[in-house]
């Protein structure tokens, strides 16, 4: 298991692939590094080199913002919304979506479980 960024890569698949598993890393980011540093995209993570996973290690940590200090940017930028109190930070506040999605129907991941309304009952005929 390579260790790359503070994650445990997977071994047994291609390094484009490996890569991702690393937060802030995805498709695009994964095969600029393996091209800047001439990995063929066939090569899977279990026949790289010592020097090659070292590379790939100092190039993340210098070029790329990547786990801990993305999430903590990221966190940081949500609440700044939020003690803002402006229309986006409200969103986040509330537990609703925040790129203007409908809520009337759907929405069910931010917004949790659907809760029955109390003393509404069906009329019947």
């Amino acid at each position: 298991m390579a260790r790359i960024a503070g994650v445990n890569i997977p071994t047994n698949k291609r390094v484009t692939i490996s890569l991702r598993y690393i937060y802030g890393i995805g498709p695009t980011n994964a095969q600029e590094i393996c091209d800047k540093l001439g990995i063929p995209a066939e090569r899977r993570v279990n026949q790289l080199s010592d020097d090659e996973v070292l590379k790939i290690r100092e190039m993340i940590d210098r070029d790329y913002r990547v786990e801990g200090d993305l999430r903590r940017e990221v966190a940081m930028n949500i609440k700044r919304l939020m003690d803002l109190g402006c229309y986006r930070g409200l969103r986040h506040r509330r537990g609703l979506p925040v790129h203007g999605q409908r809520t009337h129907t759907n929405a069910r991941t931010r917004k949790g479980k659907a809760v029955a309304i109390a003393g509404k009952k069906k009329v019947t005929k």
